[in-house]
């Protein structure tokens, strides 16, 4: 269970998370859609403290996290529940496809370096990506490089996985093979945090859908209830833009 409590983020005088409460079941596929610009990808990046959030609780199973007090000790073991895929991949540009799958395991979970080669070859095999494990990102495809991002997550073994508009930065014919890997990785029922406007994608995959705006979490449900029957008029001008 993965449980937020009052999560704030400021930029200034801007209040970009304003008090957000969520709770994510074992194994539940939450997705969360609204209006560029509010604060969809930073409640994503406060999870696991790539922004430091101002206040408010996070617990993940038996680790609970207070922002406010958070020590590096308690941000290192957060992040090892974490797992973050980011919408421009974020690869080592200097090391090969099964290097940047190795690289969590061993700096930040201390596998030992043969186990964690043997774990990256075996996760590259089930990305479709074994004839890549010694290219380096240049050499690949932004979907093959997604999928990368997607296998080092996979790799890590996390309790939740955040997915931050993982397909935004891809040319349209990249964007099917990366939404079918996630889909494969959902029907493991991994536990699964994803900023998406891929709409279609998001009734198909979603156990729950969350509306945010303007800093906060206005409406959630069932993606038939909230997408077919919305109830506010902020996520009602939404989809009518989106659809």
């Amino acid at each position: 269970m993965i449980s937020i409590q009052g999560l704030t983020k400021r930029f200034g005088e801007t209040a970009v998370l304003d008090g957000i409460d969520l709770e994510i079941a074992d194994g539940e596929r939450v997705v969360v859609i609204g209006p560029s610009g509010t604060g969809k990808s930073t409640l994503l990046r406060c999870i696991n403290f790539l922004d430091r959030p101002q206040s408010g609780t996070i617990r993940i199973d038996d680790l609970t996290v207070d922002a406010a007090r958070a020590s590096k000790t308690d941000i290192l073991s957060l992040r090892r529940c974490t797992a973050f895929v980011f919408q421009n991949y974020a690869l080592f540009a200097n090391k090969t496809a099964k290097e940047n799958i190795m690289e969590a395991l061993v700096t930040v979970q201390r596998v030992p370096k043969e186990e964690a080669e043997e774990r990256a070859l075996g996760i590259l095999k089930e990305t479709g990506l074994a004839d890549k494990a010694d290219s380096y990102p240049a050499a690949l495809s932004g979907g093959q490089q997604q999928r990368v991002g997607i296998g080092r997550a996979m790799a890590l073994g996390a309790a939740l996985m955040l997915f931050d508009e993982p397909t935004s930065a891809l040319d349209p014919e990249w964007i099917g093979e990366v939404l079918d890997l996630m889909r494969r990785v959902a029907e493991q029922r991994q536990t699964m945090l994803i900023v998406t406007h891929e709409m279609q994608f998001a009734r198909e995959i979603a156990d729950r859908i969350l509306f945010m705006d303007g800093g906060r979490i206005v409406e959630q449900g069932p993606p038939a209830e909230l997408l077919d029957n919305p109830q506010d008029e902020r996520l009602k001008r939404f989809l009518r833009r989106v659809g």
